[in-house]
């Protein structure tokens, strides 16, 4: 009797941005821009397809992030699959601070999770500790399992994330670069200590921004001014920050996604109107809803075994 289900199970995972300014590593947002991840249990072997973002430079080996993700959570629940046939659709821009890594870890737990017949055992509270072991932080990982606007944090072993409400007048412009910065390198920058006054002033800026998404849309470029971590990193990103000083400057509430380089901007859609004309040559421009799902399983499984 096989422990998994017939036939292929497709995941549809989002892009997410983390920090949002002054939030750094707690705040994260879904967006509407996903990765649709697809696999079935074959009787030998690894056959990996993939299109989009990353086709021509992502492994086709068990080195996939998203492989790595389904090998972890196939562990947990104490299964090995004969083989697997892959195909990742990827729309979300690799290395960009979209978190892309961090669609890759949730979508390749719960595409495992789908595939094992009583995966469903397997709550989103293990799902979200699985990815942020894997991801190593949760500002990602968090809103890609909820979806919407996600406050989240870590301590020792344990991880939260509380789902906060955003307004639906709410949306995004996001200007992505033609090329990348590793999350590594931008972390890198950033100093060890911050002054007590900086810090003081960045909670008050996160503070503001919460109650901001939540309905108060005319207190975002209050709300998505950082002093914590962004000024550091321009080093590595010059464009994206001339970009960001660009748009705050129309008053606009534009901030580096994540670890950047994309340059987000958030705000109602006149607040957003002729925003992304500001884009600079070459740069790829979205205009995004934020997504309220999160990670889906379409459609689900039969889960009869065979």
């Amino acid at each position: 009797m096989s422990s998994f289900v017939t036939g292929p199970v497709t995941v549809v995972v989002p892009a997410t941005s983390a920090n949002l300014g002054p939030g750094f590593d707690c705040l994260g947002l879904a967006l509407g821009l996903h990765d649709r991840l697809t696999a079935e249990v074959v009787p030998a072997g690894l056959e990996i397809e993939i299109v989009g973002e990353g086709a021509g430079h992502l492994p086709r080996t068990e080195r996939h992030l998203v492989v790595r993700a389904m090998r972890a959570t196939f562990e947990i629940l104490g299964v090995s699959p004969s083989g697997l046939r892959l195909r990742f659709e990827n729309n979300i821009p690799q290395s960009r601070g979209l978190g892309s890594s961090s669609a890759a870890i949730v979508g390749g737990i719960v595409l495992a999770r789908a595939l094992v017949v009583g995966g469903e055992r397997f709550d989103d509270d293990s799902v979200l500790f699985l990815a942020n072991k894997l991801e190593g932080h949760p500002d990602n990982v968090a809103p890609a399992v909820i979806g919407g606007f996600v406050i989240s944090g870590q301590s020792a072993d344990e991880v939260w994330a509380l789902s906060a409400p955003i307004s639906t007048a709410i949306s995004a412009i996001a200007f992505v670069p033609p090329d990348g910065v590793s999350t590594e390198a931008a972390r890198g920058l950033l100093p060890q200590q911050v002054d007590h006054g900086i810090a003081a002033a960045n909670t008050g800026r996160a503070a503001i921004l919460v109650a901001a998404l939540a309905g108060a849309p005319d207190q975002l470029f209050r709300g998505t001014e950082d002093f914590l971590h962004q000024q550091y990193r321009s080093s590595a990103m010059p464009a994206s920050f001339a970009l960001v000083t660009e748009l705050r400057g129309l008053g606009k509430a534009a901030f580096i996604s994540g670890a950047g380089p994309t340059v987000l901007v958030l705000g109602t859609a006149a607040d957003l109107d002729g925003v992304a004309e500001q884009a600079p040559a070459g740069w790829g421009v979205h205009a995004l809803l934020v997504d309220r799902a999160g990670v889906t399983v379409q459609p689900r499984p039969v889960t009869s075994p065979r």
